[in-house]
């Protein structure tokens, strides 16, 4: 984290939204951060989440789609800066993109 909270979320409800829960650890990281802020509740959306352990032991109350374990690009996903404006969510195969 390299900058605090703006606003006071003690006593509201926040929702955490994502677009993507691959391993969890930085969602992990986030949710943490917020529980010492005291908020009434703490939800967390996601557009997408990979199918796995890692993923699967981070709670999320929302998800939009459960995916593969592939490498995702487009609605903002990026790969080295590329792809991130396409219109839809993509698969990259091994070897694209190199």
């Amino acid at each position: 984290m390299t900058r605090d909270l703006s606003i006071d979320v003690a006593d509201r409800d926040v929702l955490v939204v994502e677009d993507i829960v691959d391993t969890g650890r930085t969602l992990e990281k986030i949710l943490d951060f917020l529980r010492t802020r005291s908020p009434a509740s703490l939800r967390v959306c996601t557009l997408l989440r990979k199918k796995g352990a890692g993923s699967a032991a981070t709670p999320v109350d929302y998800v939009g789609f459960e995916i593969d374990d592939r490498f995702v690009v487009g609605y903002g996903l990026d790969l080295a800066e590329a792809y991130r404006n396409l219109p839809y969510v993509a698969a990259i195969e091994e070897g694209d993109g190199e």
